[in-house]
């Protein structure tokens, strides 16, 4: 019997982003999933792009390096932000419900 180690399926993105190998799933959703109370195999449920093996994977890496994980997503929510503030100070945000609207064809039906 030989014992190999296996490593964390994550690597990071051309934007920085921690995702899970082979996926668009960020470290981010896996971990905001489980701290809300998921399990590893309704987030597999969630995320069907993902293999159960790599969720317990990501969640014990998460919980062996908890200090090193927070840091990590509260500079991607600082990140989020930053992009939310900027997205909308050239796009409007407020009434985008009425002006989508308002281009639809009227008598539509949809």
């Amino acid at each position: 019997m030989s014992l190999t180690t296996a490593s964390v399926p994550l690597s990071i993105d051309q934007a920085g982003v921690l995702r899970v190998n082979g996926t668009r799933v960020s470290l981010d959703s896996v971990i905001f999933a489980f701290n809300e109370g998921s399990t590893p195999e309704e987030i597999a449920q969630q995320y069907t792009t993902l293999n159960l093996a790599d969720i317990y994977a990501v969640i014990s890496y998460y919980l062996q390096n908890h200090d090193e994980v927070v840091e990590y997503l509260e500079r991607r929510k600082i990140q989020r932000a930053k992009l939310k503030e900027q997205v909308e100070s050239q796009f409007d945000p407020q009434g985008i419900r009425d002006r989508l609207l308002a281009r639809k064809p009227s008598g539509s039906t949809d």
